[in-house]
């Protein structure tokens, strides 16, 4: 139940296949990130060397509990055909996976995990509050440093994908590409998009579109997920109670990737 609960997880929560997922045991997790970097310089024959040290910080994770209960009739439980097992996993991934992938994008800390939008470092902002154009994503795919590049893409959600589909460039190509192949992503300056209902629409102020290497986003999975059956609690209605709950964090450690 366990595992085809964590796969369910994954098919309903994009953004899990894009963080770097951790497992926690108990209390908060200090997480050593780099502030600044040092530097190389040139020596003198028997010139001393120039002291350049990393400058380090700390991120902690903890766990904040997300939980749901599902119903089920007794007369559905004792139908053979019914396979609950399935059933509950894939409805507790669902709703799981719906809610955690919502708070590791727009969540606020309180109560939640903090989402990316609210630490990530703001590349672009376009000149209308309700729509972008062509140079707007180029210049926000450049504001991103070139190490992060290689492994970054675009996170946004259908309404905006419809918007950026239409876009050409100066040459009248556009700049969306779709997949080559069965199961290839699409692309927008040869990095693959991603979509999520969760991302903000195109309106002002909101942070409509994403480019960054979210694997800078981590997930702390709580060791050990509760399930409970509750046969007493709604016996009057004729129906068994099934309750689950997990305990997750979720913080960008490196705003600028």
């Amino acid at each position: 139940f366990e595992r085809t609960l964590v796969d369910g997880l994954s098919e309903n929560n994009i953004f899990r296949t894009l963080a770097h997922v951790i497992q926690t045991t108990s209390g908060d997790r200090k997480i050593p990130v780099v502030a600044s970097h040092g530097s190389a310089s040139w020596v003198d024959e028997e010139g001393a060397y120039k002291e350049s040290d990393e400058a380090f910080s700390q991120i902690t994770i903890g766990a904040y509990k997300l939980g749901t209960m599902i119903k089920v009739s007794e007369e559905l439980l004792n139908d053979s055909i019914f396979d609950i097992q399935s059933y509950l996993a894939t409805e507790f991934a669902r709703r799981i996976g719906n809610a955690e992938e919502e708070a590791f994008i727009t969540g606020n800390g309180t109560g939640k995990p903090t989402g990316f939008l609210n630490s990530a470092e703001l590349g672009v902002t376009a000149a209308s509050a309700t729509a972008i154009t062509a140079d707007d994503l180029i210049n926000l795919y450049h504001s991103l440093s070139v190490p992060y590049r290689g492994k970054a893409v675009w996170l946004l959600n259908d309404s905006t994908v419809q918007f950026i589909r239409k876009l050409k460039d100066g040459n009248g190509q556009y700049l969306w590409q779709p997949g080559l192949v069965p199961g290839a992503p699409d692309t927008i300056l040869g990095r693959p998009v991603k979509v999520s209902r969760y991302m903000p629409s195109l309106e002002a102020g909101q942070k409509a579109v994403a480019f960054g290497d979210f694997s800078y986003y981590w997930i702390a999975d709580r060791q050990g997920r509760s399930f409970r059956r509750l046969d007493e609690l709604f016996a009057a209605t004729g129906q068994v109670g099934f309750r689950g709950s997990q305990r997750v964090d979720g913080k960008l450690i490196l705003p600028e990737a």
